[in-house]
């Protein structure tokens, strides 16, 4: 990794992206203060507890503490978020409220405090549709649920900030993200782990021939910092560009756990708003900034569970 990114502040620092990004700045000696803004809704300030960073409890839409939090601050990593489709859809108000109104109020706090660099976890699949894959960026959106229409927001309020005043802000659509720290993550790869150890089944929803795209925590982590030192603006890809379907997940489960426990798979009616494939080309953020994931499905499946496992 080049140069330090200087005084950092987390937004979710507490949840699952989070956590491993504070342990991978940490790790490799990246930041000259790590501050984390949460409300530990979700994520537990123990998931960085043994780090030497500044934990602030308190909510986006707070502007006392947002405006406290930012001070001397250098770039802002916003990963509050509320991310799960299928909740969106029962509670739309809800992740308008945390997403969009929580993410502007941030904005407007910068502005006001002077803290120009943002970076802003966004998404590809749910943003875009269904569509054929693989996404890119210069695809017209079309989102299929209340979640991706938020994030859609999200990233046409931070071209208007960019432009307006004069920010730099770089809009990283994540793919599937899974990897250690996840135990409250109710992602695909995180929720039929947890099953496991319950000796419960895997439920698919669908026919499990449906794809995604999974990136490792480590790989998201190093793009994450790759795109705050390249000190552009704009949307970019960050996920593996490989299409994995929920049976080849499984499969590479199986040929990791072996016989440690019996794997039983229940396949259920398929969900409303969930897109059946998706994938991502990441070759702008390849080019932009030499992003390059190397962790395969089946290795990252490994440190999981071995993480999981205690």
């Amino acid at each position: 990794m080049k140069q330090k990114l200087g005084n950092v502040l987390i937004t979710g620092g507490a949840g699952f992206v989070g956590s491993n990004l504070t342990r991978f700045l940490v790790k490799n000696n990246l930041a000259d203060k790590i501050s984390i803004l949460d409300n530990e809704s979700v994520g537990s300030r123990t998931a960085v507890s043994d780090f030497d960073v500044e934990f602030i409890l308190g909510d986006l839409r707070d502007k006392n503490v947002v405006m406290q939090a930012l001070k001397g601050i250098d770039v802002v990593i916003h990963l509050a978020a509320d991310t799960r489709v299928i909740d969106s859809i029962k509670n739309p108000r809800f992740n308008f409220e945390n997403n969009v109104v929580a993410t502007f109020e941030l904005m407007m706090s910068m502005v006001e405090s002077g803290v120009s660099k943002l970076i802003n976890a966004s998404t590809g699949g749910a943003i875009l549709g269904e569509v054929p894959p693989p996404v890119h960026e210069l695809m017209v959106p079309n989102p299929l649920s209340p979640y991706g229409a938020s994030k859609l927001a999200i990233e046409g309020y931070s071209s208007a900030f960019a432009e307006i005043y004069n920010m730099n802000i770089m809009n990283l659509r994540f793919s599937n993200v899974y990897g250690p720290l996840s135990f409250h993550k109710g992602s695909v790869v995180a929720t039929y782990l947890k099953a496991l150890l319950n000796h419960s089944p895997i439920v698919v929803f669908g026919d499990g021939e449906q794809t995604r795209d999974y990136i490792y925590t480590e790989d998201l982590c190093k793009g994450i910092v790759q795109a705050i030192q390249s000190d552009l603006s704009g949307v970019f890809q960050l996920g593996t560009g490989v299409a994995t379907s929920i049976n080849q997940l499984i499969n590479n489960m199986k040929a990791v756990i072996g016989d440690q426990l019996a794997i039983n798979v229940e396949y259920k009616e398929a969900r409303l708003g969930e897109i059946i494939h998706t994938h991502c080309d990441i070759s702008k953020a390849r080019q932009a900034f030499g992003f390059n994931p190397s962790t395969q499905v089946r290795e990252g499946i490994g440190y999981t569970w071995e993480w999981f496992q205690g």
